[in-house]
């Protein structure tokens, strides 16, 4: 029976491949795109925040390694660029579904500074109509469902011995504790309710803020009350005592996976980053003794380290001032690109703070994008919680990798892809992409004008260190056993980040496998590949048209990203 089964699937397989053979390569991956994309795996309307069973993540496996196989029998050798292009993100993005269920990512719904529950916070939002309102409520009384789906992901985790460790849930409470409130009218989840939108009639009105209390009392609330009792009392007691990945079952495989794909690529292994980061950081603190040597400090690295993390004149004073001066260096920033770029986005950004009911997990700030059809703009959050811990001296290099030329020029450009670009293409985000661009520049940045001070001088080396030992520590954690005091050590006496940030990004680097390791890996493949166009171009070489060949395909993996550029010199001297 099992030999006749094997015959049946050789025969099919077979004949799809003589099928496919005989239609247009172009018209399929065409029609495999849209069916990938067209997959809604849940019903939106009845679960609004989202499905997260684990029967849901093996049929969104078992969907993807379909279309893997469809997409695996189409000749896409002699498509167009984009096309290639398009067939080499979306085998990427189905692998990654696979794995997501082939190594349980789903048990695990937790960070140091996130979680299942702490991401409701990014849903709350200014309501432009009735229809907003009540796509908004629908959320809101879905919470305790989505509560449910999660815990027992994360109860399964538990009885695997998949957890993060205890060490990182240091002031987690906050997490929940902040939603805890006697008055409904306190709770972050009906801020929205206290502006509403001006065309609403009265009875809307009455029956929207009758219908916010109710579930704000009775859905929210308590939701987050169990949330706590969940974490007190069942979860936190039965958290692993370990902090390497590598430490859980099938974890050394499973953080060989992360490797894969926060770097986009197979090519390296965990040891094999290890030493390219203790490279960069020998190379990164060779430059900082420089810059500390034309100041005439007197002292030792770690003495001019210890000034700069107590002079006050590297702090503000207030967190007005601190955004103050984060919206000036952007204005500045702002006014350069025409000179490196040739395409801009149309989506303007504003700096704001991070919002109080995240900003203690949080580390420096973030970039928090919107989709081209939003009427919202993208967003560089400042995070003023804990002044004494934002350093003034890095904030230009925090700028520009977040707002413009970073975060929010790549990804608004993303989005704004014209339609020969796929939809998923428009929304998708590689780390070693998009976090290696926003590293890149803050090197670029020095071509800017933007570091006018030997302080932010030192500022931008100190973030790109902080990048660096992020190879060290990661693999250190997670592949050679390090403890979370060797980490805090190592970043403390080669960075100058302040002892609180130095402390949350540790544990981030626990919580979060391998995502670290995207930021340097990206950014040294992209300085590589300028330096080889500058250097093979020579007076060919335009900075606006490079920037342009890495930008205008959107999000690509490095090997994509390496093609392109070989193609843009070889075409150069050709011509």
């Amino acid at each position: 029976m099992n030999f006749l089964k094997s015959i049946i699937i050789l025969i099919l397989s077979l004949f799809a491949t003589d099928h496919a053979h005989s239609q247009n390569p172009s018209t399929m991956l065409d029609s495999l795109i849209n069916s990938y994309e067209q997959h809604d795996g849940y019903d939106n309307k009845r679960y609004p925040l989202g499905l997260y069973t684990k029967d849901y993540f093996k049929a969104e496996a078992d969907f993807a390694q379909e279309k893997l196989n469809e997409l695996s029998i189409i000749d896409i050798t002699g498509l167009p660029e984009t096309q290639r292009i398009s067939a080499e993100l979306l085998a990427f993005s189905l692998q990654g579904k696979i794995d997501y269920y082939k190594f349980e990512h789903y048990l695990n719904p937790l960070l140091s500074d996130s979680g299942f529950h702490s991401n409701l916070n990014y849903g709350v939002g200014p309501l432009s109509n009735y229809g907003q309102v009540k796509n908004y409520l629908n959320r809101l009384n879905a919470i305790p469902e989505f509560v449910d789906q999660n815990l027992e992901n994360i109860r399964e985790g538990l009885k695997k011995d998949v957890s993060q460790p205890l060490v990182i849930f240091k002031g987690y409470e906050s997490t929940y504790n902040d939603h805890i409130v006697k008055d409904y009218q306190d709770s972050f989840f009906y801020s929205p309710f206290k502006n509403l939108p001006n065309d609403l009639t009265q009875t809307q009105n009455d029956s929207v803020l009758n219908a916010a209390q109710i579930a704000i009392e009775t859905k929210v609330t308590p939701e987050f009350k169990r949330i706590k009792t969940f974490f007190e009392s069942e979860y936190f007691p039965k958290t692993r005592t370990t902090l390497g990945i590598s430490e859980i079952p099938n974890g050394e495989a499973y953080y060989q996976n992360r490797i894969n794909f926060y770097t986009t690529s197979t090519q390296y292994t965990a040891d094999d980053i290890h030493q390219i980061g203790l490279k960069e950081v020998a190379r990164i603190k060779a430059e900082m003794e420089q810059v500390i040597k034309g100041l005439n400090f007197e002292g030792s690295f770690a003495d001019f380290f210890h000034f700069l993390r107590t002079d006050k004149q590297f702090y503000a004073e207030t967190p007005e001032q601190l955004l103050m001066i984060a919206r000036d260096m952007a204005k500045r920033a702002d006014a350069q690109l025409p000179r490196y770029f040739k395409t801009l986005p149309r989506k303007p950004y504003g700096v704001a703070p991070v919002p109080e009911a995240i900003a203690p997990k949080y580390t420096t700030g973030r970039y928090i994008g919107t989709f081209k059809e939003n009427t919202d703009p993208g967003y560089y959050w400042v995070n003023t919680y804990d002044l004494p811990s934002r350093t003034l001296y890095t904030l230009p290099a925090l700028t520009v990798h977040e707002a413009v030329p970073g975060h929010h020029l790549q990804i608004s450009l993303n989005n704004e892809l014209g339609d020969s670009i796929p939809k998923f293409r428009k929304n998708l985000y590689l780390s070693a992409y998009g976090e290696g661009w926003g590293l890149y520049c803050e090197f670029l940045a020095d071509e800017m004008g933007m570091y006018t001070t030997p302080y932010e001088q030192f500022g931008k080396l100190t973030y790109e260190m902080w990048r660096a030992c992020r190879l060290v520590v990661d693999t250190g954690i997670h592949a050679k056993g390090w403890t979370r005091e060797q980490v805090v050590d190592y970043m403390a006496s080669n960075t100058a980040l302040s002892l609180h940030e130095i402390n949350t990004e540790t544990d981030r680097y626990i919580s979060w496998p391998g995502q670290a390791l995207s930021y340097k890996i990206g950014e040294l493949k992209i300085r590589e590949l300028r330096k080889k166009a500058e250097k093979e171009l020579a007076s060919m070489f335009d900075i606006r048209d490079f920037h342009e060949i890495i930008l205008e395909q959107g999000t690509v993996t490095l090997a994509i990203l390496e093609k392109r550029v070989d193609n843009y010199i070889q075409k150069l001297k050709n011509e």
